[in-house]
């Protein structure tokens, strides 16, 4: 059974960074494209990164462009997102999720397309 660890969240002012991490256990992680996504209170889940099972292909919302950054270690089944610059709006829930395709060419920014998901961590910023 496929699970996926989040953590790495937290509280930090606007202007600050902070690095999340995604640990998988349960099938062969590198076989497959992952993602980030989030979620504030009373809105939808929406994409934030995504990267390729080889790391070759890259996604990235508009809005966190130049301030975040995915990467994934395939020897430690580990997905990074780092975070800079960060700002009020930033403020979510944040989930990682693993594609449902094997080695898809290029990643996908649609949340239909992952289908096991970590359990989130909470990303507050204030201003």
């Amino acid at each position: 059974q496929v699970q996926l660890v989040e953590s790495g969240g937290g509280l930090v002012q606007a202007g600050g960074s902070l690095r999340l991490s995604c640990t998988a256990s349960g099938h062969t992680f590198s076989n497959y494209a992952m993602g980030w996504f989030r979620q504030a209170p009373g809105k939808e889940r929406d994409f934030v990164a995504a990267i390729s099972w080889g790391g070759g292909s890259i996604n990235y919302a508009d809005s966190v462009k130049g301030r975040f950054t995915i990467s994934r270690d395939n020897i430690k089944n580990t997905v990074y997102l780092q975070m800079n610059s960060l700002k009020p709006e930033d403020t979510a829930v944040y989930y990682c999720a693993t594609d449902r395709i094997f080695r898809r060419r290029e990643v996908s920014i649609s949340g239909r397309q992952y289908d096991y998901w970590g359990q989130g961590t909470q990303v507050t910023v204030s201003s």
